[in-house]
């Protein structure tokens, strides 16, 4: 029997097919590059200052970066960079240090300390999400001055995390997705130093929760003890 299928028809079946290959190859490409490193900056020094972040002499942020701004991941090959804080209004270095990157890992680099002894705290993200129904939260200390610390939910029994002291990150846990709040509370004493308030925790997605600021502020210019949870992006 004589085939009826337009000849036009069989070509365009053909193209679809080739264009979904192409577009499947350049698309694993794309996600299984095995060179790309992925760093994000994120300003956690207790003061009133902003700064701008430089990776290599290029700055990464579109703003100068206040109190608990990031600026959001950028990709580089694998290998060893600079990183520059500055004012916002000069480019004269206040802090440069190197940064080594490893291929196929995202990476968040903290500026920490006051103005006068500036320091960069540099840790890997693990951004996997096994549970898509739940939020991920990790919990760092990263205020100068306070003692070791545990994060709790409001009104919960069961700490999150315990014993958390200054440069000190935890892996990152599963919460239920909601809208809530978590309490930082002294290791020693179990009292509540602060408080996120009122958040929300999206499914699916990663959170710092930061404590930051210091417990005992020298003057008007530095961050009194705070608890921020900022999302990771």
């Amino acid at each position: 029997m004589k085939n009826s299928t337009p000849i036009y028809f069989k070509s365009l079946i053909l193209f679809v097919l080739i264009a979904f290959t192409t577009f499947t190859s350049c698309k694993k490409t794309e996600t299984a590059d095995p060179t790309i490193a992925y760093i994000r900056v994120v300003n956690t020094s207790p003061s009133l200052a902003t700064y701008n972040a430089y990776f290599n002499s290029t700055q990464v942020n579109t703003a100068a970066l206040p109190f608990g701004g990031a600026a959001s991941y950028t990709s580089y090959a694998a290998g060893s960079y600079s990183l520059k804080f500055t004012t916002a209004s000069s480019t004269a270095s206040l802090l440069t240090k190197t940064v080594a990157l490893s291929a196929s890992t995202y990476y968040s680099a903290y500026l920490i300390n006051k103005p006068a002894a500036l320091d960069i705290y540099t840790i890997g993200d693990d951004l996997s999400v096994p549970s898509a129904d739940k939020a991920y939260i990790r919990f760092i200390n990263l205020s100068p001055d306070a003692a070791a610390f545990d994060l709790i939910k409001t009104s919960a029994t069961t700490a999150l995390f315990t014993n958390k002291t200054f440069k000190n990150a935890s892996g990152f846990v599963t919460v239920d997705a909601g809208t809530y709040s978590l309490d930082a509370k002294e290791t020693s004493s179990g009292t509540v130093k602060a408080t996120t308030g009122s958040t929300t925790f999206t499914a699916g997605y990663h959170y710092d929760v930061i404590l930051g600021g210091l417990v005992t502020p020298a003057n008007d210019t530095e961050r009194a003890l705070s608890l921020q949870a900022i999302q990771i992006k």
